[in-house]
């Protein structure tokens, strides 16, 4: 099949991965844990009649396919069901809670949503005015309305004809305003960031990936089931990480994708050594920041590096340690073959080496702009057309990548990302809140652990579980603060903005054992 690039059917992005298929469909391309296995003909079959079940249900190409379901085999085949029929795919955190899901579906429009069973009559209340939105249901088994929908269909679907430029997926990134941006990838984006990731990290048929993330998230979707699907490998599919699980796959598995927190748990038991990883090639970490320890710990008790890589919803991956070369804590490695990286400043000034500044990067895998928000994306980019990533960082001499601040409050939890404004805005409705601050701390396990830092009216009468209480009824469970303090007052500069780096410095050590 052509590969090469234009406008053809052949350069959709379902048959560029279609292609990249081995040749026996017999092949493995998941096992689950209770050793059952799903092939690549399995993919093939299952993405055609989910194709042609959400068509019957009225999507058309280029409308928008909500999902907000638990990780299975299943789950994955519908995606790649979508991008089959030319629909754009929008995975949701199954975390997310009524007032968020309510925001996403009113911003996006979906012609079909699919949703875990209990969550249908949430989904029909939310999205129950909406002409023309069929709402469908999909468990953690595969089973469900969706899978009964397409059950009965055919097993073949020619793909619709998508361009480079066509979208095939938005996904919801927090904004520091608290308002989601949907971040628009192409059919291009994620085709030409998978290819890179194949080659750059040697995935080949004869790989096992070690899957335990969630597939809502660019990192486990686009990531990691890109790059196996992309090599003809075939992978371990866990529904979320469970050290036990992890513990007996590792054996047969050549290849493992993790946050942190994943290698830190790994690391707590002296089941996990040298002998139990000898069939292991590579380790990727990423989502959330390594601490040295971790890495130091990790290589000593394995003898493996762990590989640190960076990139964001809005680009997938950006820079990356080596496969073969030296890997640097501390760093992301340098840029990906295909992807340029830059330092500048404030003014879009580029820094020389070693400079301090924001991180700016362009490639084939940097999004096509946020949906439905022209003014953020002419905002974000500059007219050369670098993504201006907001995260702090400097390049060396190497060429290595060192990202020393992130994005201006963000906190990265257990590898997801979370705005502080949205949490806060929910906190200062509250009865008996004057004002809140809402900031990230060093978390042993996560990372990052959410705190709230809370100055009462003194009039009603408010405690920390009514804090905590109250906002895990609005936002998804990794956004809700582990504790909430309360103070008589902020830190405030002279121009009266709260200081926030003060806060963090005063309660970093809050987790620590």
């Amino acid at each position: 099949m052509d590969q090469s690039g234009g406008n053809n059917v052949t350069t959709s992005l379902f048959m560029r991965i279609r292609a990249c298929f081995p040749g026996d469909l017999g092949k493995t391309l998941i096992e689950t844990p209770d050793g059952s296995r799903l092939t690549y003909r399995d993919a093939d079959e299952w993405s055609a009649r989910y194709a042609h079940a959400l068509q019957k249900a009225g999507a058309q190409k280029g409308d928008r396919v909500a999902v907000q379901v638990d990780k299975s085999a299943a789950a994955l085949f519908l995606y790649l069901g979508c991008i089959r029929a030319g629909l754009v795919y929008l995975p949701l955190n199954t975390a997310y809670q009524s007032q968020e899901l309510s925001y996403f579906v009113a911003d996006a429009s979906p012609a079909v949503i699919v949703c875990q069973p209990d969550r249908k009559a949430d989904m029909d209340a939310i999205a129950g005015e909406k002409a023309g939105c069929t709402i469908f249901t999909l468990d953690a088994d595969g089973q469900g309305s969706m899978t009964v929908a397409a059950s009965g269909q055919r097993t073949e679907f020619m793909p619709v004809a998508c361009a480079d430029d066509d979208l095939a997926a938005i996904l919801y990134t927090s904004g520091t305003t608290g308002k989601p941006k949907g971040a628009m990838m192409t059919q291009m984006n994620l085709w030409s960031n998978g290819q890179t990731l194949v080659n750059l990290w040697g995935f080949g048929p004869g790989d096992t990936l070690l899957h335990a993330l969630p597939i809502f998230h660019t990192h486990g979707l686009f990531i990691a089931c890109h790059c196996v699907m992309m090599s003809g490998a075939g992978m371990i599919f866990l529904q979320k990480f469970d050290r036990d699980q992890v513990i007996d796959a590792l054996p047969r598995s050549t290849v493992m994708m993790g946050v942190p927190t994943f290698y830190v748990r790994l690391l707590a038991g002296d089941d996990f050594n040298a002998g139990l990883v000898a069939n292991m090639r590579l380790f990727i970490s990423g989502s959330a920041p390594l601490l040295p320890e971790t890495f130091s710990a990790f290589h000593q008790r394995t003898g493996h590096y762990l590989l640190e890589r960076y990139g964001m919803t809005e680009m997938g991956m950006a820079t990356s340690n080596p496969l073969h070369g030296e890997r640097v804590i501390h760093t992301v490695g340098p840029a990906l073959p295909d992807v340029e990286v830059r330092v500048c400043d404030g003014e879009g000034k580029v820094l020389a080496s070693g400079e301090v500044g924001v991180l700016e990067a362009r490639g084939p895998n940097v999004f096509a702009g946020y949906w439905k928000m022209p003014e953020k994306t002419r905002e974000e980019f500059r007219d050369d057309g670098f993504f201006i990533t907001g995260d702090i960082a400097l390049i060396d001499d190497r060429g290595y990548v060192h990202i020393v601040g992130r994005a201006k409050d963000l906190v990265i939890s257990g590898g997801f990302n979370i705005y502080p404004k949205e949490i806060e805005t929910e906190i200062d409705k509250m009865d008996g809140v004057l004002e809140s601050a809402v900031i990230g701390v060093p978390h042993p396990d996560f990372g990052e652990a959410v705190i709230a830092i809370i100055v009462s009216d003194g009039v009603a009468a408010i405690t920390e579980s009514d804090i905590i209480s109250h906002i895990k009824l609005l936002v998804a469970n990794f956004k809700v603060p582990k504790k909430a303090i309360f103070v008589a007052e902020l830190p405030r500069n002279t121009m009266g903005k709260v200081q926030k780096n003060i806060l963090r410095d005063e309660y970093r050590t809050l987790f620590s054992s």
